[in-house]
């Protein structure tokens, strides 16, 4: 096969896979498309089997916290993973999540302070290369703004999916 072959099929592969990522990212944030998210940070709810609280989100009437159908959702029509974090403070807490740690849902761990994190706060998406909890994946990120104790347009959360690489 000649070197431009494999580069074209290399590049189609890697154009179709930035699609499915954009397309999953979009498929997430549709589930509750129309419906305006809201965290009371005083209000904090148990993550499910761990041993902390985080703010509990709403988006319209649905709870969030420990709600996983959007996200299996979302891994059944892409593949790949996607969480919803929820804003506490100046971190993000997985609350909805299908990627694993010790083969359970990682919910109840924090983003890290990373490229990620940093575009995020930006109120900007961050699509790229990012380390999560110890393996590489092809991921995006995009704010989830909302309201926060009662301000509108605050950064509430974070909508995410990617590939394990």
């Amino acid at each position: 096969m000649s070197r431009v072959v494999v580069f074209m099929l290399i590049f189609s592969f890697s154009n179709v896979y930035a699609a499915d990522i954009k397309a999953s990212l979009a498929a997430l944030e549709a589930k509750f498309k129309g419906k305006t998210p809201k965290i009371n940070s005083s209000k904090m709810i148990k993550v499910e089997g761990k041993d902390i609280s985080a703010p509990q989100m709403k988006i319209g009437r649905r709870k969030v916290n420990n709600n996983f159908k959007a996200v299996d959702a979302v891994k059944k029509e892409f593949g790949g993973t996607a969480t919803i974090f929820v804003r506490h403070g100046d971190e993000f807490v997985r609350i909805s999540t299908n990627v694993l740690k010790g083969g359970q849902r990682a919910i109840g761990t924090k983003l890290a302070k990373n490229a990620a994190y940093k575009t995020v706060m930006n109120k900007e998406t961050f699509c790229g290369e990012v380390d999560i909890l110890g393996s590489k994946y092809d991921t995006c990120y995009k704010p989830i703004t909302g309201e926060l104790d009662g301000k509108a347009g605050e950064i509430v959360g974070i909508w995410y999916v990617g590939y394990k690489k």
